[in-house]
């Protein structure tokens, strides 16, 4: 086959086989098809789209590019929980430790790129915490704990990894079809049995429309069920930043509080949410309301929090962190953003937060920035919160002075603040699957 061919085909909307995708995937996994013509197939995919079908092929040939995962000798069903990346988005490290009641959880976690937050970066704030294990050590610890953490490696869908990169480097990043099946390759070659999916929108997620999103978390959920995985996804929203802190030592603090039943209320309520549907689909309860009262009990009596705690100590993370914050990484600095006037929070632009934290350091624009794990911000106010003028808003922690001026008027430019008292809105939006 000639691969002007099949991209001619996919441009002008033609649906191709199975066959045929294999060949351009593997061709270009190999080295053998020059990125030139891998970066026109990927636009014709970008404006064409691509079936039910198509999308299921892609996913299963990039699984096969690599190494898959065995878990069988793990005894449970393996559940792990993506999500689609935000600002304050800490649910992992929440809902992961609270599932692990019954449910073996080997969560395969990233790195936070832009405004948005890394589940690794978050862990490795911990003192000591090792991401990078063996398998041998990973599923050690799974079949002792029922939880790991872990980040991907080279040999786990190489084909999605040089894919990601063309993509990238030639603005075709937000296509559904190559994001549904980026996401679910590297999901599917860890041996999981169910998946749970967090698919946000707004301001500060990927996905700034709902519609835009449904179709995402459609097509990831059927290509799991195509491939005989029960799969379920939550729309939430991400106009706002998810509980007060944003920066990663700033957000374990948060994830510590909030295992303890101490944390904010929206970050609570979708983590047990989160956790709930990992736990049915884990087959540990009979139906969602049961499985809500599990996580809810392993919240309340703490058992949860203690879970977090072994699997800290396991990877080689100081324990002591989550309850003396002062083992971790700590800022030098602050600056409070205060409220210019009386009224009601109508809006917190969470894009603008998150950018504003990795302007000081909270985050990276390139994959190779390094990370300071002491910087972020800590709201006090939420949406539809009544402040007086004067009021603090926002504070910034940083380590530097660097870019403090800049970060500190795009949080202030953040906020917006009305007379009129917002309507309140629903963290989750809508369920899929």
């Amino acid at each position: 086959m000639r691969t002007v061919d099949l991209i001619q085909r996919k441009r002008d909307g033609e649906e191709l086989s199975r066959e045929e995708i294999s060949y351009l995937v593997e061709s270009y996994t190999r080295g053998d098809l020059p990125d030139y013509q891998m970066a026109a197939f990927l636009m014709a995919v970008f404006f064409s789209g691509m079936t039910d079908r198509e999308v299921s092929a892609l996913t299963e040939v990039m699984v096969a590019s690599g190494q898959t995962v065995d878990l069988s000798a793990v005894e449970g069903v393996k559940v792990d929980k993506h999500s689609t990346g935000g600002v304050g988005d800490k649910t992992s490290l929440i809902a992961a430790p609270l599932a692990a009641a019954g449910v073996v959880v080997p969560m395969i976690s990233g790195r936070g790129l832009g405004h948005t937050g890394g589940t690794l970066d978050k862990l490795e704030a911990i003192p000591g915490f090792r991401t990078q294990l063996t398998m041998e050590e990973f599923q050690a610890q799974l079949a002792e704990l029922g939880l790991a953490f872990i980040g991907q490696t080279e040999e786990i869908a190489p084909a999605d990894g040089k894919l990601y990169a063309l993509r990238d480097a030639t603005a075709t990043v937000e296509s559904v079809p190559l994001i549904a099946s980026s996401i679910m390759s590297k999901k599917l070659a860890m041996g999981l049995d169910a998946l749970v999916l967090d698919v946000k929108v707004g301001a500060g997620a990927f996905m700034k429309r709902q519609v835009d999103a449904r179709k995402l978390a459609q097509t990831m959920v059927g290509i799991g069920r195509r491939m005989d995985k029960r799969v379920q996804a939550l729309i939430t929203d991400m106009n706002q930043p998810l509980g007060f802190a944003v920066g990663n030592a700033l957000e374990v603090m948060e994830v510590s509080q909030t295992l303890q039943n101490g944390g904010p209320s929206d970050l609570t309520r979708l983590s047990l949410e989160l956790a709930a549907r990992m736990i049915f689909l884990g087959k540990k309860a009979a139906s969602l309301d049961e499985a809500r009262e599990v996580a809810q009990r392993c919240l309340v009596d703490g058992s949860g929090y203690r879970k977090f705690k072994q699997v800290v100590l396991a990877q080689g993370g100081d324990p002591r962190c989550l309850d003396r914050f002062e083992l971790l990484p700590n800022a030098t600095g602050m600056r409070e953003i205060s409220s210019p006037r009386a009224g009601y929070v109508t809006a917190i632009n969470a894009e603008d937060i998150g950018r504003a934290c990795v302007m000081i350091g909270a985050g990276r624009d390139r994959k190779e920035d390094v990370i300071d794990p002491a910087v972020g911000a800590i709201l006090e106010v939420k949406i539809g919160d009544r402040v007086d003028a004067g009021a603090a808003l926002c504070r910034l922690y940083y380590t530097r002075e660097e870019h403090v001026e800049e970060a500190a008027e795009m949080v202030e430019d953040a906020f917006r603040i009305s007379s009129q008292k917002p309507e309140a809105r629903e963290i989750i939006l809508e369920v899929v699957g």
